[in-house]
């Protein structure tokens, strides 16, 4: 193989050529480099003299040792956008190289490439070509790795992509910032994938970058945006309040019924008979059965979207809190903030009044904070999160005592319910 290049160094711009030849079949490739993330890429192959299409590889992996998981592979998809729509491929659905028909290639993709949690490789075409126009294949190898002391077979990843011969395409290379790809031509911004709650993991992040710009701890900015997000909820937590209230005064009447019908069987039509009476109490007072946990519905897609945002979003990697908290887009490596978010959580719960009378049922909303904390314990929840709950119970245990001095609770008024005879 010989390699020639224009510049004594690789410093950008720069170009660098490579050939190579058995007698028979010749590879000639050409890079262009500048100082972005894009590369110029072009590439020609002549069998017997006659050219034939040649495809450019992407060996999956970045070398990113700084990912959470220790098998990289793991974090490895391969993607492309066809037709407007983006397909993503995870190593497990890829198939083995002795599986991939020989000489085959996938046509009509706009672009093709290869990701891991926080950087791609993306094969584009030449700025202002048609879409459709790639060509793609991909497999897996397998290759021994030492895990843990141990050596395990471990897959490879790759991708390649080609167009009429000469190939001549763009490589990009570089990080998955949202903003970044989002201006690439064409758009590669669904690389950043923030799940199936992407109308509210895309709104969070953009609240977070916006407030980093004037706070430049993003471990602050999430405590900002959480207490902004909170008093615009609290309209619903005085709402889901006075529900509440509502309920407590008629839960000796909803309990009388209960036990009237509780020796019937759920399957019996006399429960039907219940539920009717129950709900006549419900209109009579103006309880809506569900206002008294709409809050909670609410707090849970913010959630799991903004935990999606924090551990997928390239501006949170290596993003510091302060003292032991390095990486807000990890997992708490003591289990502190969990087990404050806990005690935190526990103390909001016990300062909110209940709706229900049954003992097991208040075990069970005063067992929830623990259950939190051991799911932040066991799965690779953000760290960010946990910021964002503990934030959000300590402005609930503020809201709430606002609440209780502002709305006590009254004595039930133990009305008879109007009831058929069972």
């Amino acid at each position: 193989m010989y390699v020639t290049s224009d510049h004594k160094s690789l410093t950008a711009p720069a170009d660098l050529n490579f050939s190579w030849s058995d007698g028979r079949l010749e590879i000639t490739k050409h890079f262009h480099f500048d100082e972005s993330y894009t590369a110029k890429v072009e590439v020609a192959a002549k069998y017997d003299g006659k050219p034939v299409i040649a495809g450019v590889s992407w060996l999956g992996g970045f070398g990113d040792l700084t990912v959470t998981n220790p098998r990289p592979v793991e974090t490895v998809n391969v993607v492309y956008n066809e037709g407007g729509k983006s397909t993503s491929l995870p190593y497990k659905k890829v198939d083995d190289w002795d599986k991939v028909a020989r000489g085959v290639w996938w046509g009509g993709k706009d672009w093709t490439g290869i990701e891991d949690r926080y950087f791609a490789a993306a094969f584009l075409p030449e700025v202002n070509a048609p879409g459709g126009k790639l060509e793609t294949r991909y497999w897996k190898v397998w290759h021994p790795v030492q895990i843990e002391g141990k050596d395990q077979p471990e897959p490879i990843v790759q991708i390649s992509t080609a167009t009429n011969s000469p190939t001549t395409l763009r490589l990009f290379v570089g990080p998955k910032d949202y903003d970044l790809l989002k201006k690439m031509n064409p758009p590669l911004h669904s690389l950043v994938n923030f799940g199936w709650l992407e109308f509210i993991s895309d709104p969070l992040f953009h609240g977070m970058k916006w407030l980093q710009k004037y706070i430049p701890n993003w471990g602050w900015a999430i405590v900002v945006m959480t207490l902004v997000i909170n008093m615009l909820l609290f309209p619903l937590r005085i709402s889901s309040y006075k529900t509440t209230l509502k309920m407590q005064r008629v839960a000796p009447e909803i309990k009388a019924i209960q036990d009237r019908y509780k020796k019937y069987s759920m399957r019996d039509p006399r429960k039907a008979e219940m539920n009717k009476e129950v709900m006549a109490i419900y209109a009579r007072e103006g309880i809506n059965p569900v206002g008294g946990c709409f809050q909670m519905l609410v707090q849970m897609p913010i959630w799991i979207g903004l935990n999606t945002a924090l551990r997928n979003a390239i501006e949170l990697r290596h993003a510091p809190w302060f003292s032991w908290i390095k990486d807000l887009s990890a997992k708490d490596p003591y289990y502190i903030l969990p087990v404050i978010m806990a005690v935190s959580m526990y103390l909001a719960t016990k300062m909110t009044p209940m709706t229900t009378t049954d003992p097991q049922q208040q075990a069970m909303m005063k067992f929830m904070p623990i259950s939190f904390a051991v799911m932040f314990v066991v799965f690779p929840i953000s760290s960010g999160l946990a910021v964002y709950i503990l934030t959000s119970s300590v402005i609930g245990i503020a809201q709430q005592w606002y609440l209780n001095r502002t709305h006590p609770i009254t004595p039930a008024n133990n009305k008879p319910a109007k009831s058929k005879k069972s």
